[in-house]
C-alpha cells in the first residue's frame, strides 16, 4: 500500500510541475494531425508517406529517408513533420506551395532519398503575422481558408503564430460581466475590417455596429484555428490587456483614471485606463482568465502599449513602472506568461524611443518573460542600436508589405543573408527566432519562400542557386529565359534600394493629381524602370515552355502588370505637360491613352483570381446572416481598400490594390472626372479648381464605398493570351518612353 501511495504522490508532484512550467516534456508528434495534413496537401499520394517520432532536444529537427516504396518523415512535432514533407516536395519532387501558384505535379514514382536527411533549426521561434494582416488580408476568411493557411504555416516551419481571431468576443464577455450593456458597447466595437487598430487602441466604433452574431461565429472559428495549430505543435500568441476601454467606462467607474488619446488619422479619441488605476490589474486578470476559458493558453501574450501613439512623458521611471504593471496584469492571471512585444514603436517613433526610454520599458520585465519582435529587421535592424534589446530574447523579422499594395518589391539580398549574419554576430546576444511580419500576404510569393528557407540553416542563402531551385519547383523546369527574367527581377524590383522604403506604386491608384505622387501613392523608383523591361521580354519568350505552370502564369501576369503600372507615370507626364501648355489636342490624346491603359490592366488582371476585387467583396457579404449585416461587411471591405475611413480620411489609398474591378470601376472613373475638369478649364481658358475637385471626389468615393455592385469572383480570359496582347501593344511604346 505504501508503494502505491508513493507513486500517487509522485504523480501529483509531476502534474504540479507540469502545470507550473517547472519541467519540460519532449514534444510528441500528433500522428493523426500530421497524416491529415499530408492528405490535405497531397491527397492522391498521401499513402506514400510514413510519419515517425524524432527526439530532438531543445530545437526542432526533422529527418527524411526512404524505406522500400515509402518516404519516412520524422519530426519532434507536427511542424517538423510538415517541414520534412515540404523539404521532400521541394528538393526531391520539385514541387511548390504558395498563395499565388501551386505545383504539386509529383512524378508517378516518387524519387527516393538516397541518404538520410537530418536538419535542425537554429531558431527556437518561427513567428508569423502582424496585427494588420488580420485585416488587410484575413478580414473575411472562413474555416476553409484558414485551414489552407495553417497548412502553409506548418510546411514553412512556423511554430509561433499570432492568433487574434475572436478576440472581440473575449472583450464582450469581460465588459458584459462588469455590467456594461450592449448599448454601452455599441460605440466601442468597430467593424470587422478595422479590428487590428481597435485591438491596438487606435480607434473605436468605426465601421460598426458589430453584430453579436459575428462575435459568436468568430469565437467558434478561433477555437477551430487554435485546435488545429496546437495539434501540429504550434504555440499561438493570444492577446493581453493594455488599457483600452469603452468611452462609457467612466460612467460605470466615475473614479477611474482615464487618459484620452488620438491616433491622428481622422478618428475620434479613444480612452486608455492608466496602469496605476487598480482597475487595470483587475481587468487584465479578468481578460486573461476569460480568454483562457474560451481559447486555452500557451502562455504567450501580445501587448502593444504605444502603437503609433507617444507616451505622455519620456521619463524613464514612468515608462519602467508602466511596463512592469502591464506585465504584472498578465502574470497575475498566468504566472507563466511571456509578453511578446511588437517592436514597431522603436522603429516608427525613434525620436521618442531613444536608448534610455527603450531600456526602461524593457528592463522592467524579467528577461525570460518577454520576447521582442524586431518588426522590420530587413529595413532597419533596431537590435543594432538597442544592444540587442538589452538582454531580451528577440526575433529577426521581414515586414516587406504595407497595406496589401500590389507591387513587385523586396529586399532579396537582405533576406537571404540577414538572419544568418545576425545569428553569427556575438552582439546579437539572444537572437532566438525569425519571422514574417508583413501587413498583408498573397503577393510576391518568392520573398516568403526565400525567408522561410532560412528556417533550417544557419548560413546565408546562396541566391544564385536558390533562385534556380525556385524556378524548377515553380515552373517544373529551368530554361535560359526564366533564368534571365529572374536575374533582372533580382537586380531591379527585388534589389530593395534605399531611395524609398516600400515598393513603387502606380500613379493610377492615387487620387487624381497633376503631381507625380500623392499622400500614400509613392511613385518614386528604387530602380530604373527601363532596366525592368528585359524581365518582361524574357517572360514572354518563356511562354512556349512554361505556359502549363500555374506559378508561371501568375508571374507572367504580375510582371506584365508591373510594366504597365510603371508606364502610367511617363504617360501621365505627357497629358500633364499638354495641359500646362494648353494643348487641348494632345491633352485629349494622352488622357484617353491613360484611361485605356487602366482598362487594359483591368482586362489583364481579370485572368487571375489573385487580382480580382470580386472575391474580397463576396467573402465579406458571405460573413453576414441578415441583409443589414451583409451590407455592413461589404461597406467595411470597400472602405478599407479605398478611403480607409470617412470622406475626409487622411489614409485614403494607403491600402490601394491593383485589382480587376477596382481599376475599371473606381480608379478609372476618378480619372475620367478629373479629365473632364481639366478639359473644361482648357476650353474656357481658366485654371482648374483642384481643391473643389478633391472635396467632390472624396464624396463620390464615399458613395462608391456605400454601393453594392457585385463583381466576378472567378477569372475570365486566358492569362497567356492577354499578357501576350499587352506585350504586343505596349512594349515598344514603353521602351520609347524611357529613352
Amino acid at each position: 500500500m505504501k508503494k502505491y501511495k508513493t507513486i500517487y504522490c509522485f504523480k501529483i508532484v509531476i502534474c504540479f510541475l507540469l502545470a507550473s512550467g517547472s519541467i519540460t516534456v519532449l514534444a510528441q508528434v500528433n500522428t493523426e494531425a500530421s497524416y491529415a495534413l499530408i492528405k490535405r496537401v497531397v491527397p492522391q499520394r498521401a499513402s506514400a508517406f510514413v510519419v515517425e517520432q524524432l527526439n530532438a532536444g531543445d530545437k526542432d529537427a526533422f529527418e527524411i529517408e526512404s524505406r522500400s516504396t515509402k518516404i519516412v518523415l520524422r519530426g519532434n512535432n507536427g511542424v517538423s513533420v510538415a517541414s520534412a514533407l515540404y523539404e521532400y516536395l521541394t528538393n526531391y519532387a520539385h514541387c511548390q506551395v504558395t498563395w499565388n501558384g501551386i505545383n504539386l505535379n509529383l512524378p508517378v514514382k516518387l524519387p527516393p532519398v538516397k541518404n538520410l536527411v537530418h536538419k535542425k533549426t537554429p531558431y527556437k521561434y518561427r513567428y508569423y503575422l502582424n496585427y494588420c494582416t488580420f485585416n488587410y488580408s484575413m478580414s473575411w476568411w472562413d474555416w476553409d481558408r484558414w485551414q489552407k493557411e495553417i497548412d502553409w504555416m506548418a510546411l514553412h516551419g512556423i511554430n509561433m503564430p499570432l492568433a487574434l481571431t475572436g478576440q472581440e468576443y473575449t472583450w464582450y464577455r469581460v465588459y458584459k460581466d462588469m455590467g456594461f450593456s450592449d448599448v454601452d458597447l455599441k460605440s466601442f466595437f468597430c467593424g470587422p475590417a478595422y479590428f487590428s487598430w481597435f485591438w491596438m487602441g487606435n480607434l473605436d466604433g468605426w465601421g460598426g455596429p458589430l453584430p453579436v452574431s459575428w462575435m459568436e461565429s468568430h469565437r467558434d472559428l478561433q477555437q477551430k484555428i487554435l485546435q488545429r495549430e496546437r495539434s501540429l505543435g504550434m504555440k499561438p500568441i493570444l492577446q493581453s490587456f493594455t488599457g483600452h476601454v469603452p468611452s462609457s467606462f467612466q460612467e460605470h467607474f466615475p473614479a477611474s483614471k482615464l487618459k484620452k488619446t488620438n491616433w491622428n488619422n481622422g478618428f475620434a479619441d479613444t480612452y486608455i485606463l492608466d496602469t496605476e488605476d487598480p482597475l487595470f490589474a483587475e481587468i487584465g486578470y479578468k481578460f486573461i482568465k476569460t480568454q483562457t476559458e474560451l481559447y486555452g493558453t500557451d502562455h504567450l501574450y501580445s501587448a502593444d502599449t504605444f502603437n503609433e501613439n507617444e507616451p505622455p512623458t519620456n521619463d524613464t521611471t514612468y515608462l519602467s513602472a508602466l511596463s512592469s504593471r502591464v506585465y504584472q496584469a498578465m502574470s497575475k492571471a498566468d504566472p507563466n506568461a511571456t509578453w511578446v512585444m511588437q517592436g514597431w514603436l522603436f522603429y516608427s517613433d525613434r525620436k521618442f524611443w531613444k536608448q534610455p526610454q527603450v531600456k526602461a520599458l524593457l528592463k522592467a520585465v524579467p528577461d525570460d518573460h518577454m520576447i521582442i519582435l524586431d518588426l522590420a529587421t530587413e529595413i532597419e535592424p533596431v537590435w543594432k542600436r538597442t544592444e540587442a534589446f538589452y538582454g531580451k530574447p528577440w526575433i529577426w523579422n521581414m515586414l516587406h508589405n504595407f497595406g496589401g499594395n500590389i507591387v513587385l518589391f523586396g529586399r532579396m539580398d537582405d533576406v537571404a543573408a540577414g538572419p544568418a549574419s545576425a545569428l553569427g554576430d556575438p552582439k546579437s546576444n539572444r537572437l532566438e527566432g525569425i519571422g514574417l511580419t508583413m501587413e498583408a500576404i498573397e503577393q510576391n510569393p518568392v520573398l516568403y519562400e526565400l525567408m522561410a528557407a532560412n528556417t533550417w540553416q544557419d548560413k546565408a542563402i546562396n541566391l544564385d542557386e536558390w533562385l534556380k531551385q525556385y524556378q524548377l519547383n515553380r515552373y517544373g523546369h529551368i530554361n535560359k529565359n526564366t533564368e534571365e527574367a529572374w536575374n533582372v527581377l533580382r537586380k531591379t524590383v527585388y534589389s530593395g534600394g534605399h531611395i524609398i522604403r516600400d515598393g513603387s506604386e502606380s500613379i493610377i491608384t492615387g487620387r487624381p493629381t497633376l503631381d507625380s505622387i500623392t499622400v500614400w501613392t509613392r511613385t518614386t523608383f528604387n530602380y530604373k524602370p527601363k532596366d525592368f523591361l528585359p524581365a518582361w521580354d524574357a517572360m514572354i519568350k518563356a511562354i512556349p515552355t512554361c505556359r502549363g505552370s500555374d506559378g508561371f502564369r501568375y508571374d507572367l501576369v504580375d510582371v506584365t502588370r508591373q510594366a504597365l503600372a510603371n508606364y502610367a507615370l511617363p504617360l501621365q507626364r505627357k497629358w500633364v505637360n499638354a495641359y500646362r501648355r494648353k494643348n487641348i489636342t494632345e491633352f485629349k490624346k494622352y488622357s484617353q491613352e491613360y484611361l485605356q491603359l487602366i482598362s487594359d490592366m483591368d482586362a489583364l488582371l481579370a485572368t487571375r483570381k489573385d487580382f480580382l476585387l470580386g472575391p474580397w467583396l463576396a467573402d465579406a457579404r458571405n460573413q453576414g446572416i441578415t441583409m443589414a449585416e451583409k451590407d455592413i461587411y461589404e461597406r467595411n471591405a470597400r472602405d478599407l481598400i479605398t478611403l480607409w475611413g470617412g470622406p475626409d480620411s487622411p489614409l485614403h489609398e494607403y491600402s490601394c490594390r491593383q485589382w480587376s474591378g477596382l481599376l475599371n470601376d473606381f480608379y478609372k472613373p476618378r480619372w475620367e472626372k478629373f479629365f473632364v475638369l481639366l478639359e473644361d478649364a482648357l476650353d474656357h481658358g481658366k485654371d482648374a479648381d483642384l481643391k473643389s475637385f478633391d472635396k467632390s471626389i472624396s464624396l463620390w468615393e464615399w458613395q462608391w464605398v456605400n454601393s453594392h455592385k457585385s463583381y466576378p469572383s472567378q477569372a475570365t480570359g486566358n492569362s497567356v493570351t492577354m499578357a501576350t496582347a499587352m506585350y504586343d501593344k505596349y512594349r515598344k511604346l514603353i521602351g520609347a518612353a524611357y529613352e
